[in-house]
């Protein structure tokens, strides 16, 4: 019948079904109309990769989600727009410089980076993947637990609809820490597609911000890293693969985050960021660029196997925001808790030192004593650091 068919639609598409109004079919209208639907039914039945509903939204749906929170993004700015002009929050541009000082966020990283790892943590209340995470939560409270725990940014979601964020919940954090001795960074993480959002970010408190590179296209991505810069921010950008990489590092970026959560069917995959170190190496280097590792950071392994790759900083949130001991967690993360240390010691060659260091050893020992059968010349040893050095282990 026409209601068991729109029963069905609402059933198996809620997030395609949610914005559109119910409609009664025709008998003569309905058997093509089930034929178009359960065709597009098997469509994303087979496109999504999997046969089992709960693993993850198919690909289209998935999209669909990108789709309308950046819809919902544009239509938001609108509004701010007729409240708050941009022109007006240019003007405040000068004013935020001094009840908000901003720090050189690529500074602030690799300080802590020379010590092994930064940690940016992530104030995060729900996503469109896993509903409610934290709701509730106290974004300035939780923003000042990551800051005393060591964390070199807090990330904060100020995206509204789908992840429950908003400005006063980054401006809350900013105000928490202002006062801290060498305070963490402040990076507004949300769907930027209008330069007016990023003089927004600098006005209420942000030292940098996130562009993701799936939703810009390129003259734009370029235009709101100049404009991110002009007013004293250095951007995180996100990529996912080798082609959102090159645009990037083509607009300039220095900071890249590495998404290992496709945004277009939110699988995770680990191995995307060694990729992409691999496929991009030279150009990262030449470019002096901070790599980052985002998304599926669950533990301290999943650290130490991405600062062996050169990795600089991850990007925790889930994890933090579920922990009952979020400071314990990133310090965990930082290898600054009660972690055991392996060292391995007696090698001769650079690259048995290098297997070990992948398989997880925090330290390589050398031999230089006279006589012992594991002795390393000078030459050697040298040879060896530089190939762990390379991967930011310890020596």
């Amino acid at each position: 019948s026409p209601r068991v068919a729109r029963s069905v639609l609402r059933a198996t598409h809620p997030l395609v079904e949610a914005d559109t109004q119910e409609a009664t079919l025709s008998p003569g209208a309905l058997a093509p109309a089930l034929f178009f639907f359960l065709l597009s039914s098997i469509h994303l039945y087979l496109d999504s990769g999997t046969h089992n509903p709960e693993v993850a939204p198919s690909k289209a749906m998935a999209s669909s989600i990108l789709l309308k929170i950046c819809e919902q993004r544009k239509k938001d700015v609108l509004a701010a727009k007729e409240k708050v002009s941009l022109d007006t929050l240019k003007a405040l541009i000068g004013g935020s410089k001094t009840q908000y000082p901003p720090i050189d966020f690529k500074a602030r990283l690799r300080k802590d980076a020379a010590n092994g790892v930064s940690v940016v943590a992530e104030v995060k209340r729900a996503s469109p993947s896993k509903g409610d995470i934290a709701p509730g939560i106290n974004a300035g409270e939780q923003g000042l637990k990551y800051a005393k725990a060591g964390a070199s940014a807090i990330s904060v979601l100020t995206e509204p609809t789908w992840f429950k964020g908003d400005l006063p919940d980054m401006r809350a954090v900013r105000e928490e820490v202002a006062n801290l001795p060498d305070r963490p960074a402040v990076l507004r993480k949300d769907f930027l597609i209008d330069e007016y959002m990023v003089y927004e970010a600098r006005v209420h408190g942000a030292d940098t911000v996130l562009l993701i590179v799936a939703v810009l296209e390129e003259p734009l991505l370029k235009s709101l890293i100049a404009v991110s810069r002009e007013i004293g921010m250095e951007p995180l950008v996100e990529v996912n693969n080798d082609e959102e990489t090159k645009k990037a590092l083509r607009c300039g970026a220095k900071i890249i985050g590495v998404n290992n959560r496709n945004l277009h069917d939110f699988s995770v995959d680990s191995s995307t960021t060694e990729k992409i170190m691999q496929d991009n190496a030279a150009a990262l280097a030449a470019n002096d660029c901070m790599l980052c590792a985002l998304s599926g950071i669950q533990c301290r392994s999943d650290v130490q196997r991405y600062t062996v790759m050169g990795v600089e900083m991850v990007l925790v949130g889930e994890a933090l925001m579920r922990s009952s001991d979020p400071a314990a967690l990133i310090r965990e993360f930082r290898g600054l808790g009660d972690t055991v240390l392996v060292k391995t010691c007696g090698f001769k060659d650079p690259e048995t030192a290098v297997h070990a260091a992948k398989a997880g050893a925090d330290f390589i020992g050398l031999v230089f004593a006279e006589g012992s059968p594991r002795t390393v010349t000078v030459a050697q040893a040298r040879a060896i650091i530089d190939a762990i050095r390379t991967r930011k282990c310890v020596t």
